[in-house]
């Protein structure tokens, strides 16, 4: 796709009536009933998601992380970036971005682990948008030459396989090698880019430093110029890196990112600034007279290859396989601890829950949609 069908493919929007929150506090709340929702049965819903005998990770972030992968066969357990104790069980419901309810600490910026991967692949295609990717399709070694594409099995890899998890990427980066990101604990010879889908935060990391040598700029800067400042969020997020994740980039230092927070860092956001980020996907990238990422982009980005899984991090409900609760057309942006920012676009919501376990979040869904009125 040439620049011309891009811009055709996502035009500026004329201004409609659709409400868009303001920065700061500059967000307009409606009482539940007001836009169809039944007080009392949200309410039972929070009650749900907030009792602590459902909550996820342990508070102390740090520990929990070192031991759980300190066990593992391939990884060392050595954590390489910050982290910090998350907070109480938060959470945030908009409808047609009204704030309708809010509970636990939403301003508090916590870690957000794998949702990381929504913001990272967001670079990705504020850079397709652009022409820095000119196809999906492409090697990554046509763009980035730094030796990590050179062996003939990484010279296969292309910009789809990191966004979709199917690259099989096999190296070691930051100290840490590819098996280490195995999440199954095995190790197995890499398989051809593109027949294997395996959730693996090294080849992450390798995209995430594919990224910033294509843009020669740091990447949460890239995202905070054209994102999260045109989105209205917070000053508050921070987006990490490693100790040892520093690079040189045309004679600057600049640090690459973690995909996620599997060895500390990763993007640390608030549950307010994350439901801003939700409902820029429900409005399929638009912001007000403003196409913040292409529709065509956001197209790519909700089409499974793998079953239940778009770009990344976009778990899509296809067959309402992930949470049987809520239709299929429902997707979310997920991280561990749990993260979830649930995305309904039929009912024009977007819901923010962290630190509920992952087994209860279908139970969470279900009360909820039992709240809204037909």
């Amino acid at each position: 796709m040439d620049q011309s069908q891009r811009s055709a493919a996502a035009p500026r929007l004329a201004s409609t009536s659709t409400y868009y929150p303001g920065p700061d506090e500059i967000w307009e709340r409606r009482k539940p009933e007001e836009v169809g929702i039944a007080s009392e049965l949200l309410q039972e819903a929070i009650a749900f998601a907030t009792d602590r005998r459902r909550e996820g990770y342990p508070p102390d972030l740090g520990t929990h992380l070192a031991a759980i992968h300190g066990s593992k066969c391939y990884d060392d357990g050595i954590i390489l970036g910050p982290t910090k104790p998350h907070g109480a069980m938060t959470g945030i419901v908009l409808r047609h971005g009204y704030l309708v309810a809010e509970w636990g600490e939403p301003d508090r910026v916590d870690m957000t682990f794998s949702i990381t991967k929504s913001f990272l692949s967001t670079v990705a295609g504020l850079a397709w948008d652009r022409g820095l990717i000119r196809d999906v399709h492409d090697r990554v070694k046509d763009y980035v030459d730094d030796g990590g594409f050179d062996s003939p099995h990484n010279a296969q890899i292309t910009w789809e396989h990191f966004l979709r998890q199917t690259n099989e990427w096999d190296g070691t980066l930051w100290d840490k090698p590819s098996s280490a990101g195995n999440p199954d604990d095995q190790w197995r010879p890499p398989a051809p880019p593109g027949t294997y889908y395996e959730y693996n935060d090294v080849r992450v990391n390798r995209f995430s430093l594919s990224l910033l040598r294509l843009w020669r700029r740091s990447l949460p800067e890239v995202l905070k110029e054209l994102v999260m400042d045109p989105i209205d969020a917070s000053q508050t997020w921070q987006w990490h890196g490693y100790r040892n994740s520093w690079v040189s980039i045309d004679g600057q230092p600049m640090q690459s990112v973690s995909g996620g927070g599997h060895w500390g860092g990763g993007m640390w956001i608030s549950a307010r600034d994350l439901a801003r980020f939700g409902y820029l996907t429900l409005r399929r990238g638009r912001w007000r007279d403003r196409q913040v990422l292409s529709e065509s982009w956001f197209n790519m980005a909700t089409t499974p290859v793998q079953p239940t899984y778009g770009f990344m991090n976009y778990f899509l409900n296809t067959d309402r396989q992930l949470f049987p609760s809520a239709p299929a057309s429902h997707y979310y942006h997920a991280g561990a601890g749990a993260n979830r920012v649930w995305v309904a676009p039929d009912l024009g919501m977007v819901v923010v829950v962290r630190w509920l376990a992952p087994e209860h979040f279908d139970g969470f869904v279900k009360r909820v949609l039992a709240a809204v009125k037909p």
